[in-house]
């Protein structure tokens, strides 16, 4: 009777145990929100929700329930299940635990219900070192600084009605009457020195109503008025664009710079064809590139795809982005990008063009050309870096830009960087254009080289931005066309406390429309930065506290600015070991804002304040 017994059990126990295999299962993975669960049959999975990443300085109290719930559709609410774990070790109780040690904890929250489902999430606490009360490293100082015309001076002739001065970080001519002739209104610069070389003068103009220059270039070494060259009847219109000037200098001597805005009718049979009345005239920069010596472009590799051959051309598409490349042999390739990513940037997909047998020294000219057309709009970044490397072995960095459709063929001329062994033209393309969901970039003729020769081109930028120097902090735009990008203007100045930062022509990249802030950073602090501004109308941009001469940003951040005044708080979660020199970055350049037209960002406050180590 007791082996019948101990028969039945042993039955049992086997049946009790098959029966809670049934309901189990392994665990797996998901986020915040998203359940991983497990276990079988009808029985809801439970859901976490309130996971969230958060920071703590080190020997303070963290309650890792805060805000956090669980509950299932069969048991209702499971919160007082849920179990905290961490990696590194915390010792948690009822979900509170006291690190002492800074850095990164990865924490794992888990529940399961009375059906056997589980359930978990994740987040990262962030142990900072102790510190000191918070103190005022730096507050900017927003007055009213003094602009530089770095030589230029407006010139109203008598019969004109019009005033020209430096103002909202530009040169700007508020024209009632623009008088009788083209000089009643001009805007100059003398003394300007020239020797044997091309000269080519770019003015960043635009109008409020549609209307005409003449540019001059006049030779101060002449005995009578005579000019090195002129542009004629030049239009300006009411987007920032340049207006050129080029000419040629026989020798040494001296040229006086002179647009002239006042009166012009360019055909004297059509008289309402002519400059208007009431208009203003606005001239962000002018840039002047001095162009001596002579080069010669020598190929090292082409490639006309007659051939069909893989590694021609590949694709490298991540953060939930697809694509491919093909060299089909009949004189094209071609990148397809089936989707893009969900995340990410312009990095997530990498279209290369191999250079192979190509070794690239740094301090050497080279140039690259080849044809492209894209089936919808595509910008993104256009590099010579390493196959293998990227941006550790950049040789140049430049902007792509493609219109639906259109056949462009791209050309550039760099200086290498650096040296790279394996080198590729790469086109950084994961942003689509507003709407696009796919494309096909088709590719022809790549042909890339050395120039050779003493060909040498020196620009002069004279911006009309307001740029400051206040004690340890400098600050300034950078737009891309000041490095002869397709893209990119702005300017800068204060008035009454507030910074104002007008993007004229926004580019697609975002370092097209650049606003920065120099300083010094001590070591052994975390730092806080406290921003308050709007914009004329909503936009957005990349905020970043970056170490100079590099890219390892200690807060990368967006800012979503909008009619209305705002604050935006961030915070770095890491020290320094020494002292070191940052940028704050805002980087404005997107497609929408390029096509967005002007807007205007207006800064009131910028303070940073200082947590020492204790």
């Amino acid at each position: 009777m007791k082996k019948l017994n101990r028969f039945l059990a042993v039955i049992l126990c086997l049946a009790l145990a098959l029966s809670l295999a049934a309901c189990g299962g392994d665990s797996g993975s998901g986020d915040a929100d998203t359940p991983s669960t497990s276990g079988g049959g009808d029985n809801t999975a439970p859901t976490i929700t309130g996971v969230a990443d958060t920071s703590v300085e080190a020997g303070s109290e963290f309650d890792a329930l805060a805000g956090v719930s669980a509950s299932d559709a069969e048991d209702g609410d499971l919160t007082g299940m849920i179990t905290v774990t961490s990696m590194p070790s915390l010792t948690f109780s009822n979900g509170k635990a006291t690190p002492d040690t800074a850095g990164n904890y990865e924490l794992t929250y888990s529940v399961t219900d009375k059906g056997g489902q589980t359930a978990e999430a994740y987040a990262t606490l962030t142990v900072t070192r102790q510190t000191g009360e918070a103190v005022e490293l730096y507050k900017l100082d927003f007055s009213t600084a003094t602009p530089d015309g770095h030589g230029w001076e407006a010139s109203i002739g008598e019969n004109a009605t019009a005033t020209g001065e430096l103002k909202d970080g530009a040169f700007v001519f508020d024209i009632t009457d623009p008088g009788q002739g083209d000089g009643d209104v001009q805007l100059k610069k003398a003394g300007v020195a020239v020797k044997t070389a091309d000269y080519r003068v770019k003015i960043w103009a635009k109008s409020t109503k549609e209307t005409y220059a003449h540019i001059l270039a006049r030779d101060e070494g002449s005995e009578e008025w005579s000019t090195f060259g002129g542009a004629y009847n030049v239009k300006i219109g009411p987007a920032i664009a340049p207006i050129e000037l080029t000419f040629t200098a026989p020798g040494e001597g001296s040229a006086e710079l002179i647009l002239n805005l006042g009166k012009i009718t360019p055909n004297p049979d059509n008289a309402e064809d002519t400059t208007p009345t009431d208009f203003t005239v606005t001239v962000d920069k002018i840039e002047i590139y001095e162009i001596s010596g002579s080069q010669t472009q020598v190929p090292v590799y082409t490639n006309d795809f007659s051939a069909a051959d893989e590694t021609a051309m590949t694709l490298n598409a991540g953060d939930g982005a697809n694509g491919s490349a093909t060299v089909a042999g009949d004189g094209t390739g071609v990148f397809t990008i089936d989707n893009y990513p969900t995340e990410g940037g312009v990095w997530s997909i990498k279209a290369d063009m191999a250079l192979p047998g190509v070794a690239i020294e740094s301090g050497v000219k080279y140039y690259y050309t080849f044809t492209v057309t894209s089936e919808n709009a595509q910008s993104g970044e256009l590099l010579v870096e390493s196959a293998t490397q990227n941006d550790a072995a950049r040789a140049d960095f430049y902007s792509l830009n493609l219109n639906a459709g259109e056949e462009t063929t791209v050309t550039h001329q760099f200086t290498a960087g650096a040296n790279v062994e394996d080198p590729v033209i790469r086109m950084q393309i994961g942003n689509p254009a507003d709407g696009v969901a796919a494309n096909t970039i088709t590719v022809t003729n790549v042909e890339f080289g050395t120039l050779e020769g003493d060909l040498e081109t020196i620009k002069t930028i004279d911006s009309f931005s307001v740029p400051r120097t206040e004690g340890d902090v400098t600050w300034g735009v950078y737009n891309g066309t000041d490095e002869d990008n397709d893209l990119g203007v702005g300017t800068i100045w204060t008035h009454d406390g507030v910074l104002s930062y007008r993007i004229d022509q926004g580019g697609t990249t975002d370092w097209h429309n650049k606003l920065y802030f120099d300083m010094d950073l001590p070591a052994d602090s975390y730092f806080t930065v406290e921003i308050t501004g709007k914009a004329t109308q909503p936009v957005s941009c990349g905020f970043f506290v970056n170490p100079a001469g590099g890219w390892d940003p200690r807060v990368s951040e967006g800012i979503d600015f909008t009619t209305e005044e705002q604050t935006f708080t961030f915070e770095t979660n890491d020290t320094l070991i020494m002292d070191m020199p940052f940028e704050l970055l805002f980087q404005f350049g997107s497609a929408d804002l390029a096509a967005m037209g002007e807007v205007t960002v207006d800064i009131s406050n910028i303070t940073i304040y200082q947590r020492s180590i204790v």
